[in-house]
């Protein structure tokens, strides 16, 4: 992880397969926009045709994508693009963990990169921005749900940035003719348990 259109569930993306690959000197971190639709639809859509990395099946449209877009942001979570020479090369975003209250604190992330950017740092340097993003805003743990436990990119991205295992849902998902599992990992921010929150974290109220 909502309204319609809700957004893809998260921790799924395909990251390079270079855990520590360095970013381009080029590459601009920055939020992501209405006019960057297009490009964040044809991202997804590469991942939701021909990967196990997010669950869904039929790809969305530039609107729908700008619009899970403004629903996160609307809550006053990143969702930041990576770009070079002013194309976007990847993208990675945090929302609600759950909608209950007392979530408030937790987020999960999402990561998903170009195909042709594979292997350049960008899924390491975006998703780097919004984990210090959430750090900023006082919440306490991010949590990946990563699709297919043979995802080596993403398992791989998440631990050089701190991510520790949290369980493995065997065969919960059913895609491209076979049974995929996922992979729950976790990172604590702002000392994670060890002390009790000093912000009011999200604002929640589903049921």
């Amino acid at each position: 992880m909502n309204p319609p259109p809700s957004p893809p569930p998260l921790g799924e993306g395909d990251p390079e397969a270079v855990e520590g690959a360095p970013a381009p000197p080029a590459l601009r971190i920055r939020p992501a926009t209405q006019a960057d639709a297009e490009a964040l639809a044809a991202i997804y859509g590469h991942h939701v045709l021909h990967g196990f990395g997010t669950f869904e099946e039929a790809p969305p449209t530039a609107a729908q994508m700008d619009q899970r877009r403004r629903t996160v942001t609307d809550q006053g979570l990143p969702w930041l693009v990576a770009e070079d020479s002013g194309q976007v090369l990847g993208y990675a975003y945090a929302t609600p963990f759950r909608p209950r209250a007392a979530y408030r604190y937790t987020v999960e992330d999402s990561v998903y990169v170009a195909p042709d950017a594979v292997g350049r740092g960008v899924g390491r340097a975006v998703l780097s921005a919004v984990l210090d993003a959430c750090e900023t805003l006082g919440l306490r743990q991010v949590m990946a749900v990563i699709g297919d436990s043979g995802n080596a990119a993403s398992i791989g991205l998440h631990t050089a940035l701190g991510f520790e295992p949290a369980g493995v849902g065997a065969s919960v998902g059913f895609k491209h003719g076979r049974w995929v599992d996922i992979v729950w990992m976790r990172k604590a921010l702002n000392g994670g348990d060890a002390s009790p929150p000093q912000t009011p974290g999200l604002t929640l109220t589903g049921h």
